[in-house]
């Protein structure tokens, strides 16, 4: 991706703050972002795993979709705005429990990924009629104009994206939100809910995009300095860049739009086939369902996969070989895991070389190296779920 001129970035509340730590600022997305702090980009990725890390993620697209016209009735109004977004995605939003948030896809008409993104059903009854959406940094405002044009004058999308998204991750994360903001630590995974504190309402869902558990807070600009300050109080917490929340997002085999996601690939095709809805499946009532039915079942020429590197890492665009040296597929994600002390990637390749154990290899500075394709995640995800009643 080409870079934007420094003079054209834009900034987030805490942009300020990432200086002052002393972090190196980069174009991504439009934003200039801290890649890394000076304790660097493996320390930082470990950090995480083992404490918590903070990371400023306010590049991203968060919004709330409100009805116009409310009847009252909670179930009519939440079937209501969840009927002006399905037919843009491929999950089912209808059935969203109170406080339920559901990772989805918005596809094109032929299937392909125009964004991935999350939807959430507000628990508190006196917001029903709402959804709570987060959308990528590259993608949102297309995705906005997309989705206001849903609406057609029945629904006001309210743009949240002037304030501050932090993202709080790690093993001990739930206990330094229990000393800030108590009630959030009841939430289990891809739940949120709204939240007092200092004076202002945070909005806080318990999901990330690293693997571990955490929290995504999102926070009024005028609040984000105070926030970010507290929890960084916490001896516990340490600021995280970028270039760990790619690592993080890697070992977790969570992919990155724009790189493992794009026009061309289907959910089933990222291996995403659980993004689809059973409801929706069985109604074929959104974009791209005929190829999409076909390829759940079985009519595909493509899949992602993980792969176990041997040797330097293989990064995106890299070719994928059989055992001939042909071509069969290419690379869209590919690093070093400091978890795992190995290379690892993720790519697509046809159907029958994606079993994990099948060997392969990948063409790096013009030589072959050895790889074998490998489950996903590749670091155990530690997601916290609450049992079930």
């Amino acid at each position: 991706m080409a870079e934007t001129p420094s003079a054209e970035l834009k900034t987030t509340p805490l942009s300020g703050r990432h200086q002052t730590l002393g972090g190196r600022i980069v174009p991504f997305a439009g934003y200039g972002l801290p890649v890394q702090y000076p304790s660097g980009i493996m320390a930082e990725h470990n950090w995480t795993r083992q404490h918590a890390g903070l990371f400023d993620v306010s590049h991203m697209g968060p919004c709330f979709l409100q009805i116009n016209q409310k009847s009252g009735d909670v179930e009519a109004d939440h079937k209501a705005i969840a009927a002006l977004v399905e037919p843009l995605i491929c999950g089912d939003i209808t059935n969203l429990k109170p406080g339920q948030i559901r990772y989805t896809l918005l596809l094109n008409e032929t299937g392909g990924a125009l964004d991935d993104l999350m939807i959430a059903r507000p628990a508190a009854p006196e917001q029903a009629g709402s959804l709570y959406i987060v959308v990528n940094a590259g993608t949102k405002d297309a995705d906005f104009s997309r989705i206001a044009a849903a609406a057609q004058g029945r629904a006001t999308l309210n743009r949240a994206d002037n304030g501050a998204l932090l993202a709080l991750q790690g093993p001990d994360a739930v206990q330094i939100m229990g000393t800030i903001v108590p009630a959030a630590t009841d939430l289990g995974f891809m739940n949120y809910g709204s939240f007092a504190w200092n004076g202002t309402t945070l909005t806080i869902a318990r999901s990330g995009y690293t693997g571990e558990d955490g929290f995504e807070i999102l926070v009024a600009a005028e609040f984000a300095e105070a926030f970010w300050d507290k929890l960084l109080s916490d001896e516990r917490v340490k600021p995280i860049g970028l270039g760990a929340r790619d690592s993080l997002r890697l070992e977790a085999g969570l992919p990155l739009y724009g790189h493992d996601l794009d026009e061309t690939v289907s959910p089933t095709e990222a291996g995403m086939g659980f993004a689809v809805s059973k409801r929706r499946r069985e109604a074929g009532d959104f974009p791209g369902a005929n190829r999409i039915s076909k390829e759940h079942g079985g009519d595909l020429s493509r899949i992602r996969i993980g792969l176990f590197v041997e040797g330097a890492p293989a990064r995106e665009g890299a070719d994928i070989l059989d055992g001939e040296d042909n071509i069969v597929g290419t690379i869209t994600s590919g690093g070093f895991s400091p978890t795992l002390g190995r290379a690892i990637a993720l790519g697509f390749v046809p159907p029958t070389l994606a079993t994990p154990g099948t060997i392969l290899g990948v063409a790096v500075r013009g030589r072959t190296q050895r790889a074998e394709v490998a489950d996903t995640p590749f670091v155990p995800h530690r997601y916290f779920r609450k049992p079930k009643p």
